[in-house]
């Protein structure tokens, strides 16, 4: 049956495979689950299998016409294990990619699997919707985590885990800046995101709290946190290091940068080449920081937008180099004034 390598196994002896373009895990003992899932979704307390599968280009193209639980169903059966005790998440990110994170406190032990890719679909909660369904329409997830907790939690406090972990991964894509793709704010997840929770209901330790205040909620928080930053290098080569630079940070605010360019008076090449060096200077990151935020609290209509156009521009006397300077100034014309 499990015809790929076996990659992880935890204290219940959760055996975690890469089977067929995903990551399968079959149960080492009695589990109640929460997810998001077509396959199985909502709260159920007989599943056996879990998994998350890479959807191939091939795979998109015929789902296109067919229903996506359909699909997860033949897969299920083609790989020999019930589909009726099965629940999985997909997504376009490599299985190779993955990132596993476990961390306990005493008894309690909170393993964390999960795929992450942000480049295209991240998006802040509230932007514009990019479709309305009617009937049923498919898309393929992006950040995907399964969370296995080794204690038994009641069903009120598997939704608390699941709030839980939902906030903890928009606390990792902040702290790495990721940009909503649909609007000036920071990305809270991306359009398609999958999560599964399981708890042991074999346990004689019934928890009953999975909020921020509880032991639990923070390994769950720190599981979700750590696995997403590593998925995330690991799939897009998004890191702090990758971050700290002042054009990746104007992103966020989008401009055609090529219109700026045709604007100089200074040959084109070489600015760029000494533009390069200096948004790696930590002071010119820090200012460039700072008049985002001022060009956030305008947007967020916490501070009047002359008064941070006055305090942006006179943030630009601090700049290290003349190429950001201007750079900056151009951001700050175009949103604040």
């Amino acid at each position: 049956m499990y015809n790929n390598r076996l990659i992880f196994k935890t204290s219940l002896l959760d055996e975690i495979y890469y089977l067929n373009n995903a990551i399968f895990i079959k149960l080492g003992s009695k589990r109640n689950t929460i997810s998001n899932s077509v396959l199985n979704g909502g709260i159920r307390d007989d599943i056996k299998y879990l998994f998350n599968h890479h959807l191939s280009q091939e795979t998109i193209d015929y789902l296109e016409n067919h229903e996506l639980n359909d699909y997860l169903i033949n897969y299920c059966n083609d790989l020999k294990f019930d589909s009726n005790l099965s629940c999985g998440l997909v997504t376009l990110a490599l299985m190779k990619n993955v990132s596993i994170v476990t961390k306990g406190y005493k008894d309690i032990e909170v393993t964390a699997i999960t795929t992450a890719g942000v480049r295209v679909n991240a998006v802040r909660a509230g932007d514009n919707a990019s479709y309305y369904e009617k009937n049923g329409e498919f898309h393929p997830g992006t950040i995907n985590t399964i969370l296995l907790i080794n204690v038994k939690l009641p069903q009120n406090t598997l939704v608390e885990g699941f709030m839980t972990a939902s906030e903890a991964k928009i606390i990792a894509l902040n702290n790495l800046k990721i940009p909503s793709q649909f609007s000036n704010g920071f990305a809270t997840g991306t359009g398609t995101d999958g999560l599964i929770i399981a708890s042991n209901l074999d346990s004689d330790n019934l928890v009953t709290n999975a909020g921020k205040h509880s032991k639990l909620g923070e390994l769950i928080a720190k599981s979700i946190i750590e696995s997403i930053h590593v998925a995330i290098k690991k799939q897009v080569c998004i890191t702090p290091s990758s971050q700290s630079n002042v054009l990746v940070l104007l992103n966020r605010y989008k401009l055609d940068i090529n219109e700026f360019y045709s604007r100089l008076d200074e040959d084109k090449h070489n600015f760029i080449l000494q533009l390069k060096f200096d948004s790696k200077i930590q002071e010119n990151i820090a200012i460039t920081t700072s008049i985002l935020n001022l060009m956030d609290d305008v947007e967020n209509k916490i501070i009047d937008k002359k008064i941070a156009f006055k305090l942006a521009n006179l943030q630009l006397d601090y700049c290290i180099g003349s190429t950001v300077k201007k750079l900056l100034s151009y951001w700050i014309d175009y949103f604040l004034s």
